[in-house]
């Protein structure tokens, strides 16, 4: 991709801030000690930036190189998987924060691959809300001693989830068993039981030696953009 592209599609995103109130002009020209007419003729295709000045803007806003790529564009050159010509899948594990904001897992997040049958995949039942085409669907995580804990004995510390992705609905996967849910938590994914009340999502613990959490969504966020994605496998050592 040319250097040019990346930078209308930084401008787009920086746009979008904007837009959506989150930037001004002003603001980013303070975050990155550049003057506001450098940034305005930036935001107004009037002038580019330098490469050194491109890092600093995505820097300070928290971006990489990879948010500025089409996502088939990244998924073609982060595709690390190894063709699977036989009955199994190879899934990516990664960390919780990871799974949690990234469409797609590049190689420098990926700790192990992992086998399951694609008879399994093919069975699991997708509930999509919002834009989640673009979505690696199945990825793992392993939870930590006070996550695995919390949902005792339905989770272990240490045990590997299979996340469902396509699955951020609060819609029941079987009838009146609660689905069990990553949800994005201080960037990262907690693992608990979800609800919703007002504009608080209420997680709640399999194990009630552990606290209820109430997480209040942000302005024009709703439940879906915080489920990571439904718990469909667990795998516990022994």
């Amino acid at each position: 991709m040319k250097f040019r592209v990346l930078q209308d599609n930084l401008r787009k995103t920086l746009w979008g801030r904007i837009e959506e109130g989150d930037l001004t002009g002003l603001r980013l020209a303070e975050q990155t000690g550049f003057k506001q007419a450098h940034i305005s003729n930036f935001l107004n295709k009037k002038r580019g930036l330098s490469l050194e000045g491109m890092d600093k803007v995505l820097a300070v806003q928290h971006l990489s190189v990879l948010d500025l790529l089409d996502p088939s564009e990244v998924n073609k050159r982060a595709s690390i998987l190894p063709p699977s010509g036989d009955e199994f899948e190879n899934l990516l594990l990664t960390d919780g924060a990871t799974a949690a904001t990234q469409p797609l897992i590049t190689s420098m997040h990926v700790k192990e691959i992992l086998k399951f049958k694609k008879a399994f995949l093919r069975k699991l039942k997708a509930e999509t809300e919002g834009d989640r085409e673009h979505w690696e669907r199945f990825v793992l995580i392993k939870v930590d001693g006070r996550e695995g804990m919390s949902m005792y004995p339905r989770l272990l510390p240490g045990a590997t989830l299979l996340l469902d992705r396509h699955y951020n609905s609060l819609k029941s996967y079987r009838k009146g068993e609660f689905n069990m849910y990553a949800v994005l938590k201080d960037g990262t994914c907690t693992v608990k039981y979800v609800e919703v009340a007002g504009n608080h999502l209420i997680l709640r613990p399999h194990n009630q030696a552990y606290p209820i959490e109430v997480l209040t969504m942000e302005d024009a966020k709703g439940t879906a953009d915080y489920l990571v994605g439904r718990v469909c496998h667990v795998g516990i050592e022994t």
